[in-house]
């Protein structure tokens, strides 16, 4: 009898085991990746839950809950860089266990864009290891495209970007998060990754002379960098050896990995220097953490890290959550990856292992395939137009231009824009990067029309608040000497889309300089 009741009992757990087995592969990949986003929040929490900031908001309560995403979201408000900023100031003068585990070393400056004062970040131990297993993921990646040799990952490597020369207050580092993330390679790769830590310690100008210099003693099969800053690059190299393209001083270079800004608007540019085809690879990676990645150079969107120490958060990038200056509204409400849908807007909210805690971090991303969580990051929560009710998002804008400068025939690799007041009622003011000749009044007339074409508030509002746009055209190269004038130029920094407050008021002097020659 009692053998009979233990064949029973293990008949039905048998079962169970099988109907849960079987739950989980019907599962849609939806809820799969809302249950990995469920487990990195409870790891989180549990690893923070001793701290100030932990105790503050009653962690270990909030993994109690029968629903924690829910208790998570009603305890703990959604943070600007302003709100979160005094817990992270106290782990940056040393404090341990503020708004995550032990001592932080390292804190990242961001501005995002060039537009204000620095912001110190923090960058956890276990942040920098996300970084090196992400970034190794995504080498594999890159591996699997079978028209890639193999053979480039035994050649070198450059990156382009920030300086390793960090600044220490005493207790903590602060600096370029590439210049961070280099400090932390393994010794192996050193031998690979150029310039070298020397010439990585410089600044923008002498970094890039050396680069230049020593360009001809390398085989680069890999770049990386954001796209402004390489072609700018490239082309120093090119002119200073008298090459047709970079083809010619590294033919083995094979793979271009970018973040930091669309690349759209530099794909004819930069795939001009080169002499032969070369494999994009997008990464979506901030100061604040490494959230996506290209699976393929053919795929859409990029794919987000759910299960590695990032639970996101995706705000709907409307009038319900956001006024007109794009800030948060109190009744603003977030969603899970469960609840999205593809083509529309959200503002991204983090929470990560370095102490970010539903951090809005202003980019505003857009779904391309929910089942595959494939992302692009479609603009900044603050950088669009709105004065009038027009909602101008950067995708829109840089879409438009797109179009305009492939039907007129230039290359236009920056632009910015403005509103400013005029009889009564509001005008756009562009300035596009345009290093040819172009009949302004044909590009106007043909990018308002594009605009109208892909906003349907912008359309209407031109009939009404809106009364114009203005177009100023100019030479590239002067958007970044407006950048070096600000002491902004670096491999880590993007030139904004929209132009409003003080950086508004600085680029009008510059510009009136810029007519005055």
């Amino acid at each position: 009898m009692s053998d009979d009741k233990d064949n029973l009992n293990s008949l039905s757990k048998n079962l169970s085991l099988r109907g849960l087995y079987k739950s989980i592969r019907n599962q849609t990949p939806v809820q799969k990746y809302y249950d990995k986003q469920l487990k990195v929040l409870k790891k989180l929490l549990g690893g923070a839950a001793h701290t100030a900031f932990g105790s503050y908001y009653y962690f270990n309560a909030i993994i109690a809950d029968e629903d924690p995403i829910s208790a998570f979201q009603k305890v703990v408000p959604i943070h600007s860089y302003e709100e979160i900023r005094k817990w992270w100031t106290r782990a940056l003068n040393g404090e341990r266990d503020v708004a995550t585990k032990g001592r932080l070393e390292y804190f990242a400056l961001s501005s995002g864009t060039s537009e204000g004062a620095s912001k110190y970040v923090p960058v956890s131990k276990a942040q920098l290891t996300q970084f090196k297993r992400q970034s190794l993921k995504l080498s594999l990646r890159i591996a699997l495209n079978k028209e890639i040799p193999a053979s480039i990952f035994g050649k070198h490597h450059l990156l382009i970007g920030g300086s390793m020369d960090l600044n220490y207050n005493g207790v903590s580092y602060t600096g370029d998060l590439s210049g961070i993330t280099q400090l932390k390679i393994p010794l192996w790769y050193q031998s690979f990754s150029k310039p070298g830590r020397d010439v990585m310690r410089m600044q923008w100008d002498s970094k890039i002379d050396n680069i230049v210099r020593d360009a001809k003693d390398w085989n680069i099969s890999i770049i990386t960098g954001i796209p402004s800053w390489v072609q700018i690059v490239l082309e120093r190299i090119i002119e200073y050896y008298h090459l047709k393209n970079i083809h010619e001083l590294w033919p083995e270079l094979k793979v271009y990995i970018h973040s930091g800004v669309r690349a759209e608007p530099y794909f004819k540019s930069i795939n001009s220097l080169f002499g032969e085809k070369v494999y994009w690879y997008e990464s979506y990676l901030a100061s604040e953490g490494f959230f996506a990645f290209k699976q393929s150079n053919t795929a859409e969107g990029m794919k987000l890290i759910l299960s590695d120490n990032n639970f996101f958060e995706f705000m709907p990038f409307n009038d319900h959550n956001f006024d007109e200056a794009g800030n948060v509204k109190p009744s603003a409400k977030a969603l899970t990856i469960k609840d999205v849908n593809v083509d529309e807007d959200y503002a991204l909210l983090i929470t990560t292992c370095s102490g970010a805690w539903r951090y809005l971090i202003g980019d505003t991303v857009r779904f391309t395939n929910t089942e595959k969580a494939e992302i692009v990051v479609s603009g900044r929560t603050r950088h669009f137009l709105s004065v009038t009710g027009e909602h101008l998002s950067v995708d829109n804008m840089n879409k438009a231009i797109e179009v305009v400068s492939d039907k007129f025939g230039f290359t236009c690799n920056e632009f910015t824009v403005y509103a400013e007041p005029k009889d009564g009622r509001y005008i756009h003011v562009w300035y596009i990067g345009c290093d040819g000749v172009v009949d302004n009044s044909a590009l106007k007339f043909e990018l308002d029309e594009k605009l109208k074409e892909l906003n349907d508030d912008y359309r209407v509002e031109r009939n009404y608040a809106l009364k114009d746009i203005e177009i100023v055209t100019m030479p590239n190269q002067e958007f970044y000497n407006f950048l070096h004038r600000r002491g902004k130029a670096g491999g880590q920094v993007k030139f904004p889309r929209v132009l409003k407050g003080e950086l508004l008021d600085a680029w009008k002097r510059f510009v009136n300089g810029f007519s005055a020659q």
